[in-house]
């Protein structure tokens, strides 16, 4: 992707000087002297530079006005404002139609490269957005929830319906794999607000610190290292979805303020003092049982029935087992055409392992076997030898939180004396894992807690948080 810049400046010898300054940097830049000019570049012609670099005030109108008139037709690229007399209310109204930034003549030019470099980065990334969203558009449909069993027809009809209702908040619920990513997306594709962007983040994976200025963005100088401007995810997501994955993983201090984004669909960055008001859906995730979380104080219960105005719960796959006729064809194909393998055919025996097996791991599990498979196969036979699986017991198969170790070697967890077996094939999460140690450790130590605390190494009072937050039972004496 060239590095594009449009320059409207009337002043001939600043817009000559600003155009070598760039083409320096490596810039294609194109130079227009008048609002006739420029528009017909961006509208007529209908160029989509990177970055505009204009003066407010030109001969022949008014720049906003054009910034106006383009933001109906590509909302893609950036727009920075040079002027020597602009009033607040032309500032306002720029920043109002999502201008970069509004510097005043005359401006260093060490300052305006660290401005422009800073528009292009985020005119890059609206971009990336804007291709991604074209690309998947017909990928992501609710016949993408693949499955002919009771289960998998209810969640299909639910997506239909939810993606031509306008909602404005939803929470998808489910175990860990079981494809709240892939539902959320269905959604957004197929929903009205397909042409937007759907912007994603997990919660779960980015520090406390960060994640704020990550959702809400920040001004230069709102903490050390924010040498610039930056948009939010909020932002990057205005007129479209933003989905929410573990969201029950978000601080306590950051769900009141995406409170008040769901309420008034207006924030203010890091370090900000100004409200920018966008319009979002926000789609939500989680593994964990909400309403039980706000029982425990983890999770507000304002927020909680703010962002439950529909709720979709995904079943697990051991509960749609019938499915995997369909589910293991379509990634053995995926499969096939990533690695050049040809396998087309599944035994008997493999067949009746699969339908077998508890798939604690869910549909991400059972991608994850099929693809070892595939880039293991030595002909058209599925190699039944690297499904690794045990049928399904009692403990591997329910995903609750009771103690105890399950026997499930390429599944869930197994325990025997003082070993702990735990998969790495991507079917336990890391707090599964946490919590399957936690229930093998007290199983072992005849749930004594001081007992199990002294074999983890841990403290006593720790240890019972952990219990706590797993929701693991206990006898009533320990």
């Amino acid at each position: 992707m060239a590095n594009t810049l449009l320059i409207i400046e009337d002043e001939a010898l600043i817009g000559s000087e600003l155009k070598r300054h760039f083409e320096r940097d490596g810039w294609r830049v194109t130079l227009a002297d008048t609002f006739r000019s420029a528009h017909g570049v961006l509208v007529e012609q209908a160029q989509a530079p990177l970055v505009v670099l204009s003066d407010m005030n030109l001969p022949d109108g008014n720049a906003l006005d054009l910034l106006e008139e383009v933001r109906q037709h590509n909302s893609i690229g950036e727009w920075i404002f040079l002027t020597g007399y602009g009033s607040v209310a032309d500032s306002v109204r720029a920043l109002r139609l999502g201008a970069y930034d509004f510097l005043e003549k005359p401006v260093d030019f060490d300052r305006l490269d660290l401005v422009i470099t800073g528009a292009m980065r985020s005119a890059r990334a609206q971009r990336r957005l804007h291709d991604q969203q074209s690309a998947q558009s017909n990928r992501y449909t609710p016949d993408g929830f693949v499955g002919h069993g009771a289960a998998a027809r209810r969640a299909r009809d639910m997506l239909t319906r939810l993606a031509s209702a306008p909602f404005s908040a939803l929470v998808i619920s489910g175990e860990t794999g079981t494809g709240k990513g892939v539902a959320a997306r269905i959604l957004h594709h197929s929903g009205p607000r397909d042409d937007a962007p759907l912007v994603e983040v997990n919660c779960a994976a980015l520090p406390k610190d960060l994640l704020e200025s990550e959702l809400f963005g920040h001004e230069a100088g709102a903490f050390t290292g924010a040498k610039g401007r930056r948009r939010g995810l909020f932002e990057q997501a205005d007129g479209g979805t933003l989905f929410l994955d573990e969201i029950g993983e978000l601080p306590i201090d950051l769900q009141a303020k995406l409170l008040k984004v769901l309420e008034e669909q207006s924030f203010r960055r890091v370090g900000g003092d100004r409200e920018i008001s966008v319009d979002v859906q926000v789609i939500a995730a989680t593994n964990r049982d909400l309403e039980a979380s706000v029982a425990e104080g983890d999770f507000r219960s304002d927020l909680y029935h703010r962002l439950c105005v529909f709720q979709l719960q995904l079943p697990p796959l051991r509960e749609r087992i019938e499915d995997l006729d369909e589910l293991v064809p379509l990634f053995i194909a995926e499969f096939n055409a990533k690695s050049g393998k040809t396998v087309s055919h599944v035994s008997a025996r493999a067949w009746e392992t699969l339908k077998a097996h508890g798939w604690p791991g869910n549909v991400r599990e059972l991608r994850n076997v099929i693809e070892r498979c595939v880039l293991f196969a030595d002909d058209e036979q599925l190699p039944i030898e690297w499904l690794q699986l045990q049928p399904a017991s009692d403990g591997s198969a329910s995903g609750s939180g009771h103690a105890g170790a399950a026997a499930a070697p390429g599944g869930a967890m197994t325990g025997d004396g003082h070993w702990v077996h735990l998969p790495l094939d991507g079917s336990m999460g890391l707090e599964e894992m946490d919590r399957a140690i936690i229930g093998a450790a007290l199983d072992q130590n005849q749930h004594n807690v001081a007992a199990t605390a002294r074999a983890l190494n841990t403290t006593r009072d720790t240890l019972r948080y952990r219990i706590h937050k797993y929701g693991i039972t206990l006898p009533e004496n320990a």
